[in-house]
């Protein structure tokens, strides 16, 4: 049986007259890797903010495991040209209770040379590595990653998203996620929600980028843009996870 570690039912965020989120039912379960895709403006970034408690619902229900610890690597840092800081500065001033080897750390994620470079000399994929690595000194049980590959190379996009997977596997933690689209995240994730203000439609990426939902989102041929791979993790995904758009015609 799935542990749930976050669930948001029925939830809705509104502003004025202005629908950010509409009917939300998400569950993220136990060593789950969870992508939400969607255009610009969907509200991707809003639900993330919604499922840490930064945002407060309109209507619905937020519901996280008891004692759980999350970690958070946001879409954007943004770093004053002018006060310099070095990683391993950067990395001390995160509020821990343990002693942590940041060494031991940075070298975990492929970033151990960087350890006493300023921050603002970082590539965006260097810097994505030190921003995962000031989320996990907390040793979460769900990590909350925003947009992750943003401003990075393709190969580096690739580099990124095997190091999820293996933070996952290595660490057993959840992770929620958010990107615009499906290309190379799908090899990377388990279940996929594709987002619109509401669910448009959700299930495994194989599933998703056949759903008319996802074509009518992202464009007719948006399927066939993508590098579809064999499903081989070795688990079995039941008709539950692959829930079907009932508001596919309200999609622009």
């Amino acid at each position: 049986m799935n542990e749930s570690l976050l669930q948001l039912q029925s939830v809705s965020l509104k502003k004025g007259e202005h629908t950010l989120l509409e009917a939300i039912d998400l569950t993220l379960n136990k060593g789950e890797i969870l992508t939400v895709v969607g255009p610009n403006g969907a509200g991707k970034t809003t639900l993330l903010r919604v499922a840490l408690g930064l945002q407060k619902t309109s209507t619905g229900k937020v519901i996280l495991a008891p004692n759980i610890t999350i970690g958070y690597v946001p879409q954007k840092l943004h770093i004053d040209p002018t006060f310099p800081i070095t990683v391993r500065r950067f990395l001390s001033l995160a509020k821990v209770t343990n002693k942590l080897d940041f060494d031991s750390l940075l070298s975990d994620v492929g970033a151990s040379h960087v350890i006493d470079s300023p921050l603002q000399n970082l590539s965006g994929g260097e810097l994505q590595r030190v921003l995962m690595v000031r989320a996990l000194m907390r040793n979460p049980q769900i990590l909350v990653l925003d947009e992750p590959v943003q401003g990075v190379d393709v190969h580096g996009q690739v580099e990124l998203y095997d190091l999820i997977s293996r933070v996952r596997t290595e660490r057993g933690c959840a992770i929620l996620m958010v990107s615009h689209d499906l290309h190379l995240v799908m090899a990377s994730t388990d279940r996929v929600l594709c987002l619109n203000q509401h669910i448009c439609c959700g299930g495994t990426p194989e599933f998703v980028v056949s759903d008319p939902a996802y074509a009518q989102l992202f464009g007719p041929h948006a399927a066939n843009h993508l590098a579809l791979y064999i499903h081989e993790k070795g688990h079995n995904h039941d008709h539950d996870h692959n829930h079907h758009c009932s508001h596919v015609e309200e999609l622009k």
